[in-house]
């Protein structure tokens, strides 16, 4: 036994998962039990099944990793259920199962694993093909390593737990919660890449400032929920015209931004080009009908400012600064922007 404990002392220590804590264990766990098989189980109560993770198989009896079976037929589940850990004469004692005549099991010995919540993550188990005696401090063997790999899952389990919770606040801190777009935070990290990249192939990059004129109007006369759903509707509209590669954002409030890869340095007459037509493939999408819950909507479109910066030059603030500006300019050259609801 001593041996034993010698080496889970260093599989323990050294052990960072859940498979190189389990496969040591299944390799003193044959030494102790003398069984063929040893192997480690997971166990879906929804689904009714039980599948074998980890296994180690030395002579005739094969218990394959990966093998599914129907959790009702395993002996685990009449081992747990009669609260009998060994048997030996398993053709004799559970001879309705179906599994166990199809593996030729004899001999059997079983640990449930249990989280730290009470529920059933799996078992441990080992098997022969023939009748063998159970062989001295198996049983404690046994609970011991169950416990501690049933501890191994819970660290596993939280760590997965944490992973996704980060990954949900990295998410609410870089998300308009309304559209689901990038919001500013994650729009000037993805243009300092973007700039970055220009800088790398020689290109400028295009940065559009979307203004939705007459949105306070809106929400002054139909409340704020008809607000948002005009907001998420254009929001949509917008993604719909986006070219591949290019970013649409929520800045704030009525403002949008698409940033997107330019024309090559120095071409003016193809920097002005590429502008003109994403100003108006933005500006087109957003006039027309819109239908709301409160009824049909007319709108005039947004203002909408491009500008195609040179990477070299240029900072993600000064780009969203000069779109801004462009912006403006459009947006003092129309006409004022009227919002009319069509009668139902």
């Amino acid at each position: 036994m001593d041996p034993v404990l010698d080496q889970l002392s260093l599989t323990v220590t050294a052990a960072k998962t859940l498979e190189e804590l389990a496969r040591p264990m299944l390799e003193m766990l044959e030494a102790v039990t003398g069984l063929e098989s040893t192997y480690l189980t997971t166990v879906d109560l929804d689904k009714g099944m039980q599948s074998i993770l980890f296994s180690r198989n030395v002579s005739a009896l094969q218990i394959p990793e990966g093998l599914t079976v129907p959790w009702a037929d395993t002996l685990c589940k009449r081992a747990l259920d009669e609260n009998n850990f060994y048997t030996s004469d398993v053709p004799e004692r559970w001879s309705d199962s179906e599994a166990a005549a199809a593996l030729n099991i004899q001999t059997y010995v079983s640990m449930p694993i249990a989280t730290e919540t009470g529920g059933l993550y799996g078992t441990l188990c080992a098997a022969s093909s023939t009748s063998l005696p159970l062989q001295p401090q198996s049983q404690m063997v046994l609970q011991l390593f169950a416990k501690m790999i049933g501890q191994q899952v819970e660290r596993e389990l939280l760590f997965q737990s944490l992973q996704q919770a980060n990954s949900e606040l990295a998410s609410h801190a870089s998300t308009d919660a309304l559209t689901g777009l990038p919001n500013r935070r994650l729009l000037l990290d993805e243009l300092r890449r973007m700039l970055a990249r220009g800088v790398r192939d020689g290109r400028g990059v295009i940065v559009a400032f979307i203004d939705l004129d007459g949105f306070k109007a809106v929400n002054d006369a139909h409340g704020h929920e008809v607000g948002d759903e005009f907001l998420f509707t254009i929001a949509h509209r917008l993604g719909s015209v986006l070219r591949q590669g290019d970013l649409l954002a929520r800045l704030g409030g009525d403002e949008f931004v698409v940033i997107g890869a330019g024309p090559a340095f120095g071409d003016t007459r193809g920097a002005a080009e590429a502008a003109e037509a994403v100003r108006a493939r933005l500006a087109d999408c957003t006039t027309g009908r819109i239908d709301l819950g409160v009824g049909p909507v007319d709108y005039a479109g947004a203002s909408v400012g491009v500008v195609v910066v040179d990477p070299l030059s240029t900072t993600a603030e000064a780009a969203l600064r000069l779109a801004d500006e462009a912006m403006y300019v459009v947006k003092r050259s129309r006409r004022s922007t009227r919002m009319v609801v069509a009668a139902p």
